[in-house]
């Protein structure tokens, strides 16, 4: 079973030694351990760049405390963290380390953009090629740095210190404006690709807000003068005993090859060359192919939406030129660090999204939706993250405000798992987390927000859509 990076008590410890190393080398400065990039984790000096030099040195004097041995002291619980003495420094973690330096993982220095990453590159678990560090992810993580250093706030107290004082409403104001920005800006860079462009790809990791980014982008485009048809790849499932299947002899519907794919392309390519085709519609009850679908065809003015998993997947649509389509990806990279040395996981804000989205709207049992997501998170990596490159743009669903409003409904769920069950430990983890975060009443958030995707209220899928403009898959 695949482990997150931030479960791994051997990686932990690698981070403990570099809290210690880089303070003992550059004395005044902070280390800031910023955001995860595939199986490594991107690291800077608060106020200052790394050359490549120092970069050196800081990765010779944490082997020097790996081969050390030096016992890595657990003192006990503070605050919500885990207290530990490394060579006389106090250290606070979020998650638990080994007890001797020695314990880590297999680790190696990237120099990457005035920092490094510290890449654990697994290749035990499946021979994966050396770390090629990804720039557009790199890009949006900074971009959203950039407009945080803007309005002062860097950690989770200084978002709890708006809410406090009842200012809350100010940053929530903020962040919205913010996407409905980025929305716009995606949406012109669209247009001004119109002459060529009849297929706009859209694809990001589970609970990360596609659907409500996909109809935001589509009311935007549609000020632009343009009309997005979405294309339910659905519809599009080979029938139920056709599903490829895992090493297990399960149904594998993570696949690519779920999809009946040379129907898929050649209707695409019918569209495009302006030609009507009778779209297929999936029978999810009997797991077969219904023969009920709608005619389409596409008019001068209209793109063609398609959003999934495998939307940025280049095998996909491999015979449809590139010029023709244009790939967004879209993922939750929360934007808070607890403080410098503790970043928030975005697995964990994307399972808190979605253990609130299954308890109101789909009937799912908090321990269910944690029972699936090793699955869940096995086809991201699998199926998703390796296209992210792909992207002509990259949107960051997250808000900073998130968790504090996601508070009060993720406990509420969280609750409803007993002490008896083994995903208690899941429970006590995620409740600590969000015990950082000071609640904010929800009741501020607009009722277009991604948010609202998870937490109700929004009129793309509270029986409202918006005019004009069909729904999009789920």
């Amino acid at each position: 079973m695949m482990e997150e990076t931030h479960l791994r008590t051997r990686r932990q410890t690698v981070k403990l030694g570099l809290v210690k190393v880089v303070g003992d080398l550059f004395p005044g400065e902070q280390l800031k351990i910023e955001y995860s990039i595939q199986e490594g984790v991107f690291c800077r000096l608060s106020n200052s760049l790394l050359s490549h030099r120092e970069v050196r040195q800081i990765a010779a004097a944490l082997g020097e405390w790996v081969s050390s041995d030096q016992p890595v002291t657990f003192l006990g619980h503070e605050g919500g963290y885990h207290l530990y003495d490394v060579g006389g420094v106090r250290v606070r973690a979020l998650y638990a380390a080994e007890p001797k330096a020695s314990e880590v993982e297999p680790f190696n220095f990237i120099p990457f953009r005035g920092g490094f990453i510290v890449d654990f590159g697994d290749v035990k678990e499946g021979g994966e090629p050396p770390l090629i560090p990804p720039e557009r992810l790199s890009e949006a993580y900074e971009k959203t740095q950039h407009w945080l250093r803007n309005i002062s706030v860097e950690v989770v107290a200084d978002v709890n210190a708006y809410v406090d004082a009842g200012r809350g409403h100010e940053l929530l104001g903020i962040a919205e404006a913010l996407q409905e920005k980025e929305i716009s800006d995606i949406a012109d860079m669209i247009l001004a690709q119109r002459r060529a462009l009849r297929v706009l790809l859209i694809s990001g990791p589970s609970a990360s807000g596609k659907t409500s980014f996909a109809q935001r982008l589509a009311t935007q485009l549609r000020v632009n003068g343009l009309r997005p048809v979405p294309l339910s790849l659905d519809d599009y499932f080979v029938n139920r005993a056709d599903t490829p299947r895992d090493e297990d002899g399960k149904p594998d519907f993570e696949r690519l090859e779920t999809l009946d794919l040379e129907l898929l392309q050649g209707q695409v390519a019918d569209l495009i060359a302006g030609k009507s085709v009778q779209l297929p519609c999936f029978d999810f009850v009997r797991g077969c192919r219904s023969e009920h679908g709608a005619p389409l065809r596409l008019g001068a003015d209209e793109i063609l939406v398609l959003e999934g998993i495998h939307a940025l997947n280049p095998h996909l649509l491999p015979e449809i030129s590139r010029t023709c389509c244009w790939k967004i990806y879209i993922n939750a990279l929360f934007l808070l660090n607890v403080d410098l040395v503790n970043r928030i996981p975005t697995t964990e804000v994307r399972l808190i999204r979605r253990l609130v989205r299954g308890e109101k709207f789909r009937g799912t049992h908090p321990e269910t939706t944690i029972d699936q997501w090793a699955s869940v998170r096995r086809g991201e990596y699998l199926h998703v993250f390796r296209y992210q490159e792909e992207a002509d743009a990259m949107f960051n669903s997250s808000m900073l405000y998130e968790l504090h409003a996601l508070r009060p409904f993720a406990e509420a769920a969280l609750g409803r798992i007993p002490d008896t069950s083994r995903h208690a430990p899941t429970r006590d983890r995620l409740r600590n987390l969000l015990g950082f975060f000071h609640p904010l009443d929800d009741e501020m958030i607009p009722h277009n927000s991604i948010l609202r995707e998870f937490i109700g209220g929004s009129i793309y899928f509270d029986g409202n859509p918006s005019p004009g403009v069909r729904p999009l898959p789920h």
